[in-house]
């Protein structure tokens, strides 16, 4: 789901004089701030549009994603827990993806032989079909949105945003740091 609805977003003027009322206001991160949340949204609009021609969502393509074994290409089972601490969602998300997924046939749920306590979510054959037949047309789509970029531009972005990553986790955990002198 998109964050931001703003269609243009302020010129840096115009936080150069907002600034002025707010003291908090660094224009130079607020630009950069809005620009992530921008190309956040514009990139999730093209994958929730690709997703959805094909009757997926980006939830229910995750919770496959994280039953494929990339390196094998092969389904690997997982708890429902596993699942929701995968994907930095509640159990109860998951619970309701898995419900949808196994209704279309795309999962199945079953006992562990070794804790019958335990629940293991499987990747169906039609679920590994489904993956295999969407897979091609993301990866087109993400290398397509990512082809205005350079090898070295996309290094950079990805040094960059893990920065950011790193310290809106720092934050939520009560020990961000107010250091400026990061380096690019």
């Amino acid at each position: 789901m998109p964050l931001l609805m703003l269609k243009d977003l302020p010129r840096y003027e115009c936080l150069l004089e907002a600034a002025r009322n707010f003291p908090d206001l660094d224009p130079s991160a607020c630009e950069a701030y809005l620009n992530l949340l921008r190309a956040g949204d514009e990139a999730y609009r093209q994958s929730e549009a690709f997703f959805s021609e094909h009757d997926m969502s980006p939830g229910r393509f995750t919770v496959l994603m994280l039953l494929y074994d990339k390196l094998q290409g092969e389904p690997l089972p997982q708890t429902p827990a596993d699942l929701a601490e995968k994907a930095g969602v509640t159990r109860a998300t998951i619970t309701g993806l898995v419900d949808t997924l196994e209704r279309d046939g795309l999962v199945t749920r079953e006992h562990d032989s070794g804790d019958r306590r335990m629940m293991l979510v499987h990747l169906t054959h039609k679920g590994h079909a489904t993956l295999r037949e969407i897979l091609p047309g993301h990866f087109k789509r993400m290398a397509a949105l990512m082809a205005p970029l350079s090898e070295h531009d996309r290094k950079t972005l990805v040094r960059l945003l893990n920065k950011v990553a790193g310290q809106a986790a720092a934050m939520a955990t009560g020990a961000h740091s107010h250091s400026t002198a990061a380096t690019v």
